[in-house]
């Protein structure tokens, strides 16, 4: 059994070197087929589609509904192990299912997803999406298994398994870059051992991540076994949950769908669907370490709390846990916004593209914090058993979202396009989050969520010096004309410098005004 603070840690570490290792992997797919490009964009187009269809059952589904079902059954004589094999094998059929249908479907999945291709870059997209759709299966049976681990309190190889990923990915794209060199960002001479090797690395080694996972499931004592007999095992109940968080991921995807025929028409010579999902991959890096690094043990024991029915300690677990994400991704916020122009620089081929792409990670970034508190308010409704309200106030946000991204559409010139998608999407999710606090606090009574808020007031005002001393480094090295925007790895190095100056500023002032909550989140990592 893992405390919080122990459990954070693992998965911050874990998150931290993957995402790291991920950033080194989108670091090589750019030197080897470019950021900016009609290629680039295809491949980008065809890989995200077995993350998009994913989302829908990882997050929807698995997020929801097995993590308080597993926590629930877990109880149980044998330790919940015959109702792991049922649902391991039900889960098994399911996603396989899917993916099956999903794989003789991409070339519909192509059309809807960019129709703004023309003939010869969607025909490489189709090809690409052969390769890339099955990711779909393997992805599905990670997060079934992942989230049954984090259920029980083993945290570690969920969150360290997708370094093999990347380690893999990272392989085949280096490989590709010997046989076939590097910056294959047009549409020209493409052949079918280079769509083979680029998008093989890419799915095996989603195959990789999830055989380790395997590996670490049968080593911790749970019986790898199917049963088929699932009566008895509560689907009714799961089903209903299932439903609506289903339903509330499925919403997302539609948005999702919508912003992809938006942003490309602008592929090409302007930030586009590759740009998007380079600039979207720093956003989450400071998201998974910190949101889902320590969110998820929270998760786990608000879910605990809601069994027990032990309210106001469950009050207090989510209050503590807003408090604490709150500071961590407000600093976060600060200094990946002041370093947005080196860090671009990583995934791009000149100072210009970098100048290009900077303001799409700017306008990701409006939606860290208010995200942050969405993961305790949303998980607090599933801890609960309630699906439903999570499904309404997503739907509001998707909606919002829907009627933004179109009026972008027909407002917004092609190389302000993907920025501005970013922006809308970072607007309807700080609405989103403002209705799900309301429905909280309807729903179950008050958490007590207007001092938390305060709190968080306070940390932004001690972001802006520190975020200032950033920047004015950022400007003392020469701004978008320094040594910084030299090349992918001066960009990395300034982005970091940056990043730590602000950090430093930050903690001095939350150490000056004797903040609280530092000292709680110093306790959390020590305890490792």
């Amino acid at each position: 059994m893992m405390g919080i603070g122990r459990a954070s840690a693992v998965i911050a570490a874990g998150t931290l070197v993957s995402r790291l290792t991920g950033l080194l992997r989108a670091v090589v797919l750019v030197a080897a087929i470019g950021s900016v490009g009609k290629a680039s964009d295809a491949f980008a187009v065809a890989n995200q589609l077995p993350n998009s269809i994913y989302q829908v059952i990882s997050a929807g589904v698995l997020t929801g509904v097995i993590v308080p079902q597993v926590v629930r059954a877990s109880a149980q004589k044998d330790g919940g192990h015959a109702f792991l094999a049922k649902l391991l094998t039900l889960g098994t059929i399911i996603v396989g299912s899917i993916t099956l249908v999903a794989t003789i479907g991409a070339p519909l999945l192509i059309d809807l997803y960019a129709p703004g291709f023309g003939p010869e870059q969607s025909a490489l997209a189709v090809r690409f999406a052969y390769w890339c759709v099955p990711q779909l299966f393997f992805y599905g049976m990670f997060a079934l298994l992942g989230e049954i681990l984090n259920a029980r309190r083993v945290f570690g190889p969920y969150a360290w398994a997708p370094i093999i990923n990347n380690i893999v990915s990272i392989a085949g794209f280096a490989l590709f870059m010997v046989l076939f060199g590097q910056s294959r960002a047009g549409l020209d001479g493409w052949s079918t051992e280079m769509i083979t090797l680029l998008a093989g690395a890419a799915t095996l080694g989603v195959v990789a991540q999830t055989v380790v996972l395997l590996l670490f499931w049968r080593r911790i004592g749970i019986p790898l076994r199917l049963d088929f007999q699932w009566r008895g095992m509560g689907l009714g109940h799961m089903g209903k949950l299932a439903f609506w968080t289903f339903l509330t991921t499925l919403a997302g995807q539609v948005v999702g769908l919508v912003q992809s025929r938006v942003i490309t028409p602008a592929s090409g010579e302007n930030a586009s669907v590759a740009a998007s999902q380079y600039t979207w991959l720093v956003f989450m890096v400071a998201y998974s370490t910190i949101v889902l690094a320590i969110g998820t043990p929270y998760f786990t024991r608000i879910s605990e709390h809601a069994a027990a029915e032990k309210h106001e300690d469950l009050r207090e677990t989510a209050r503590q846990a807003i408090r604490i994400l709150g500071l961590l991704v407000i600093v976060a916020t600060a200094a990946i916004a002041v370093a947005s122009v080196p860090a671009a620089r990583i995934f791009s081929s000149s100072a210009d593209e970098a100048v290009l792409i900077a303001p799409v990670l700017l306008a990701y970034l409006v939606s860290l914090l208010p995200l942050a508190v969405l993961f305790i308010v949303q998980r607090t409704f599933y801890a609960y058993g309630d699906a439903r309200t999570p499904f309404v106030y997503t739907l509001i946000q998707a909606a919002l979202l829907v009627v933004l991204t179109l009026v972008v559409a027909v407002t917004t010139p092609l190389e302000q396009r993907a920025a501005m998608v970013a922006l809308a999407q970072s607007v309807a999710s700080t609405v989103q989050t403002v209705i799900a606090a309301v429905m909280l606090r309807r729903k179950f009574g008050s958490f007590g969520l207007g001092g938390t808020m305060l709190a968080l007031g306070r940390f932004v005002l001690l972001a802006i010096p520190a975020a200032g001393a950033g920047w004015g480094l950022f400007l003392l090295m020469g701004s978008v004309d320094g040594w910084m925007l030299g090349g992918m790895l001066q960009g990395a190095l300034g982005a970091a410098l940056i990043a730590g100056v602000t950090g430093i500023v930050f903690v001095a002032l939350l150490a000056l005004f004797r903040v609280p909550e530092l000292t709680t989140a110093i306790r959390m990592l020590r305890r490792r």
